[in-house]
């Protein structure tokens, strides 16, 4: 995602390197490399060219602090990272500020929710995901078929209401769509739903009829939101879409979908600079869970690099029982670890969705994931197949494959995996749980695995922001990332032969083998030196 901006801010920061302090001929470099990156983006031209000279205003008209207090002592920030923070401020502030509320009507009058946009966005499917989120934060929604003329729209949002046990209102065969909206509101009022989301017709392109349609419905049932569903891998196409639903309707915010896909990025850098609309909602995947709140820093933060450990931080509490991790913790930092836990983790990072935007969230690359990375999701579900061909008795005591053999043979076969591939699977967990026990036996190895300290920032800094709920998985879920991220990493990472930046990652168990084998040899020579 976005990796086509993310290129090209990565390149311009690697020219403030090996710098002592910031110049304008480095400055203007920097800038042509985020203009092009921009440009290639499908950002607007005029939104490109303002946003580039409030960058520059900042990095050369103005004085910037090289020094920032942390524990009451001044520490130097280096041009880089002074740089980069001017460009993070800068995308935060053209992209927010943030705002996920909802206008609500009156009290005892439901509040209605106008879902717009041109077909194939995923409007009707992103109406479901909404419904859902609003139901989870305490609302009661009713969904509306509303689009009476696109083949199986109508069943596809009553398949959708179904999985989600949430009603719908629909009508099929009548195409009177203002008197089934009206009919829609009183219906609410009758079953006591707060909330009414219209899932409204589209076109292929916006059109006089379609927009007379949809001025009709808000007429008529005055809904205090109305969002429009755009597609951000349309590029610039979308910022259009946008403005001229903007002119007729009055947009209250957008959504913006598929930015899991090859989407460049240009429609979530522009379409709050032309339209004035908000960015309400991201839609992440196909998965009905699959939307969440817009987050400026977050997404500036993905886009230069840096990952995003607030939003990862809300992606472990959608799907860990802190109670249960903080349980399993206890349990697993005396190395009692066996692999039904390590198959609970894996269950619980396929929840979390596609391994790759996970990664992107993780400060494990200063400069972003290396071009050419490829990361495989495959490569979990293959891992859970031999994990589930075992017996019982099996994951809980895999020292039986080292008695029996045979029992390797059999779970190879089962899962339909080589010998080889479940030998590595064993030795990884093997080391995960021996680094586990290490850490409960000396606290202090906690600091030093990689991932933990900026997590620990990340805890602190939601606690500031008033997020509470503390960070369950970290380390509730042992081993991620300090063990068992790497070792997906690992698993899900193929090397590019000759991609630049790329780099074998070694597993915490290579490492302990390593560290051990020196151990051996160090004795080896001292004895043989007596």
């Amino acid at each position: 995602m976005l990796e086509t901006l993310s290129k090209g801010f990565r390149k311009a920061r690697q020219r403030f390197q090996g710098i002592a302090e910031i110049d304008e001929m480095t400055v203007d470099g920097a800038l042509r490399d985020i203009r092009l990156a921009l440009l290639e983006a499908d950002v607007d031209l005029k939104i490109t060219k303002a946003f580039l000279a409030r960058v520059k205003q900042k990095a050369v008209g103005e004085i910037i602090s090289t020094t920032a207090e942390a524990k009451g002592k001044k520490v130097r920030i280096s041009p880089t990272d002074a740089f980069v923070k001017i460009c993070h401020d800068e995308l935060a502030a053209m992209m927010g500020p943030v705002d996920s509320s909802i206008a609500l009507a009156p009290k005892g009058t439901p509040t209605g929710v106008m879902m717009v946009g041109l077909n194939g966005v995923g409007k009707t499917t992103t109406t479901a995901k909404l419904a859902r989120f609003f139901e989870k934060q305490g609302y009661k929604p009713l969904m509306v078929a509303a689009d009476v003329y696109r083949p199986a729209a109508i069943e596809q949002l009553q398949v959708l209401g179904a999985k989600l046990s949430i009603p719908v209102f629909a009508r099929p065969g009548d195409n009177q769509v203002v008197k089934i909206c009206m009919d829609a509101m009183n219906e609410a009022r009758h079953l006591r739903r707060d909330l009414v989301l219209f899932d409204t017709a589209g076109r292929q392109t916006v059109d006089e009829a379609l927009m007379q349609e949809l001025f009709d419905i808000k007429k008529t049932v005055k809904p205090k939101n109305i969002f429009l569903v755009a597609d951000a891998m349309i590029g610039q196409d979308a910022v259009t879409t946008a403005g001229q639903f903007h002119q007729r309707l009055q947009l209250s915010g957008v959504v913006l979908t598929k930015l899991d896909g090859d989407a460049r990025g240009g429609a979530a850098l522009s379409i709050k600079e032309a339209t004035g609309a908000p960015i309400k909602y991201l839609g992440m995947g196909e998965a009905l869970d699959k939307l969440e709140e817009f987050r400026p820093e977050g997404l500036a933060s993905r886009i230069l690099g840096m990952g995003d450990v607030v939003g990862l931080v809300k992606d472990f509490e959608e799907v860990v029982d802190k109670d249960k991790a903080e349980r399993d913790a206890k349990r697993m930092l005396k190395g009692q670890f066996n692999l039904m836990d390590f198959l609970e983790q894996i269950r619980a990072i396929k929840k979390m969705g596609s391994l790759g935007d996970l990664l992107e969230k993780l400060p494990f690359f200063p400069d972003g994931m290396p071009e050419g990375m490829q990361v495989d999701d495959k490569e979990i579900v293959k891992i859970e197949a031999m994990i589930q061909s075992m017996t019982p008795l099996e994951r809980a005591e895999v020292s039986l494959f080292d008695k029996q053999p045979k029992r390797l043979e059999r779970v190879a076969k089962g899962s339909g995996r080589s010998v080889k591939e479940l030998k590595d699977l064993l030795e990884r967990f093997q080391g995960v749980r021996d680094m586990m026990g290490a850490i409960g036996q000396q606290a202090g190895l906690l600091g030093r695995i990689p991932g933990m300290k900026q997590l620990a920032m990340a805890r602190k800094l939601k606690d500031a922001m008033g997020g509470g709920g503390g960070l369950p998985g970290m380390p509730n879920l042992p081993g991620m990332p300090a063990g068992f991220a790497e070792e997906m990493l690992q698993a899900a990472v193929a090397d590019q032969p000759g991609a630049p930046g790329t780099r074998k990652l070694r597993s915490a168990s290579h490492k302990a083998k390593v560290k051990s084998k020196r151990k051996m040899e160090k004795k080896s020579r001292k004895k043989g030196r007596k």
